[in-house]
């Protein structure tokens, strides 16, 4: 498995996890193709994400048939929950989905029960040896002591959560909420505890960190705490809960006794569990090893102890508005953007025919490339010539192509010189090659800077890697918001451009070798005469 798709459904603002997957790939060799499903389409971690799909409401009926829908559609390899609302449908339905071989990580049904009650999760901490705050499901049952807590059986991120001081108040909120438990409050300092297990509920990683600072129920501030208390405590939950993945575990250490009472749990990614995984418990890339059938080696793991996370908002555009008046600054593709690829293709394979003295060999070359083969093996085979397939290869890789422009592009430039704004172009590929196109085109002459993104290091530079737009921003000495970026493969051309802010436009090249209709986003697509004009 090279390449590895996953869904994320309530994708929400999980930016800093869909990032720790993308370095986890990154250090894996993996192609990495991340979904994130979403009702309005326009959550900020989308920008993250290479595919958007929308879906219905998790209450809906037809979600579980939506999902299954894009599971098939786009080949997905992995589901993954990221909100507590969506774990018991999916957990009640996974079935489904492993009869189409999509992998869910979710816990058995029975255990999501114990986290969406809080009546059963102090139960379930009970039976585990452990220590949690007496729950009454009545608040004329509750006898004291004061303050006390009072929040949702079901509820999350702190919403409808409230500290009581006496029993007047208590009253007042129990006739708010609907559902509702009460639990003696406890002070002390508040931990989360990130487990990682593999697919049977085997630890791989069990990461305790102090709560410093939190908003909304989520953590701003975070100091990993390597407990040992606390990690064995990890262990006996796990050995009862057996999770599929990620488990957050909350607990208080009561200020006075030093005593750990446990009070939440959940089969998924927190919201901080990225910051564990910065601290050397990477559980994004355990993940893609355990979907790949890789072993899991532990034994050189170092978490930071100590380590202290301090966590920001940041702002991504999910909707431009009219900002053609503020565009200084243009970039495009190469390929299939500027001209047509399938242009080089031929010119190359016209000229192995003249090496090879084989007028029809262009022909076959370029037919056994409309099927999908390695056309070069291919017909050096058949004609029993694969001693010459290195000549071939060197003879296509250093052409002189035969290549032009699309119609238009030059009065596109000219009208944007005009305009004093600033043209580059941001292309991948073998440099000699690029160069060769860039030179047979007259580009160099036309454009203010061009960037082969394998100059600058190799392939792992090329899109959807930031840097080379980082770069040129900098050398324009132009903030991202005042460039667009011209591009025409939605798989991997425009993921940088929404994550720093550029602007981005699909070119909707019919011709092109990476064309594919339904993963351009409708608002997105344009044409290279329309755009001159506007």
């Amino acid at each position: 498995m090279k390449e590895v798709k996953i869904l994320v459904t309530g994708i929400g603002r999980r930016i800093e996890l869909m990032q720790a997957f993308r370095q986890a790939a990154l250090k894996l060799d993996v192609s990495l193709i991340i979904y994130g499903a979403d009702m309005a389409g326009n959550a900020p971690a989308l920008a993250y994400c290479d595919y958007v799909r929308k879906v219905c409401s998790m209450k809906d009926p037809l979600y579980i048939s939506e999902l299954l829908k894009i599971c098939r559609e786009d080949g997905i390899d992995l589901v993954i929950p990221t909100i507590d609302t969506d774990l018991l449908v999916l957990s009640e339905n996974v079935e489904k989905f492993e009869e189409i071989r999509v992998k869910v990580l979710i816990s058995k049904k029975d255990k999501i029960l114990i986290c969406r009650d809080k009546n059963y999760t102090g139960n379930f901490f009970e039976s585990c040896g452990l220590k949690a705050p007496r729950t009454y499901s009545n608040y004329l049952e509750y006898d004291g002591p004061y303050p006390c807590f009072i929040k949702p059986k079901d509820g999350s991120s702190s919403i409808n959560a409230f500290k009581v001081d006496d029993f007047q108040k208590l009253e007042v909120y129990a006739k708010q909420i609907d559902d509702y438990i009460v639990q003696p409050f406890i002070s002390g300092k508040e931990y989360t505890i990130d487990v990682f297990c593999d697919f049977d509920g085997n630890p791989i990683f069990i990461t305790p960190r102090e709560r410093l600072q939190v908003r909304a129920g989520e953590v701003l501030k975070t100091r990993i705490c390597m407990d040992q208390v606390m990690i064995d405590e990890a262990k006996i939950i796990c050995e009862k809960f057996k999770p599929c993945g990620p488990l957050t575990v909350q607990l208080i250490q009561d200020e006075k006794t030093g005593d750990n009472y446990y009070i939440e749990i959940n089969p998924r990614f927190g919201g901080g569990s990225p910051l564990s995984m910065k601290a050397g418990a990477r559980s994004a890339e355990a993940l893609i090893k355990l979907m790949k059938n890789e072993a899991i080696d532990t034994k050189e793991v170092h978490i930071c102890d100590g380590a202290v996370y301090s966590r920001f908002d940041q702002s991504v555009c999910v909707s431009e508005g009219n900002f053609s008046s503020t565009i200084k600054g243009v970039i495009f593709d190469l390929d299939d953007t500027l001209y047509s690829e399938k242009q080089y293709i031929k010119s190359g394979y016209k000229k192995i025919a003249e090496y090879l003295g084989k007028p029809e060999a262009a022909e076959m070359l370029w037919a056994y490339f409309e099927k999908g083969v390695p056309a070069i093996d291919v017909y050096l085979t058949e004609i029993g010539e694969i001693n010459k397939k290195e000549a071939c290869v060197k003879i296509y890789r250093e052409q002189n192509p035969d290549i032009h422009l699309y119609d238009s592009v030059i009065e596109l430039i000219n009208d944007l010189r005009e305009k004093h704004i600033k043209i580059g172009i941001i292309t991948d590929g073998r440099p000699e090659g690029q160069k060769a196109k860039l030179k047979a085109l007259g580009l160099y002459e036309l454009v203010d800077d061009v960037i082969i993104t394998d100059e600058l290091g190799g392939i792992q530079f090329r899109k959807p890697c930031d840097i080379a737009y980082r770069i040129m921003c900098t050398k324009w000495k132009l903030p991202y918001e005042e460039v667009i970026y011209i591009g025409d493969n939605m798989k991997k051309d425009f993921q940088a451009c929404k994550q720093l802010g550029m602007h981005w436009k699909c070119f909707e090249n019919v011709d092109g070798i990476y064309y594919t209709s339904k993963e351009c986003c409708d608002n997105k697509i344009f044409n290279l005469r329309d755009f001159m004009t506007k």
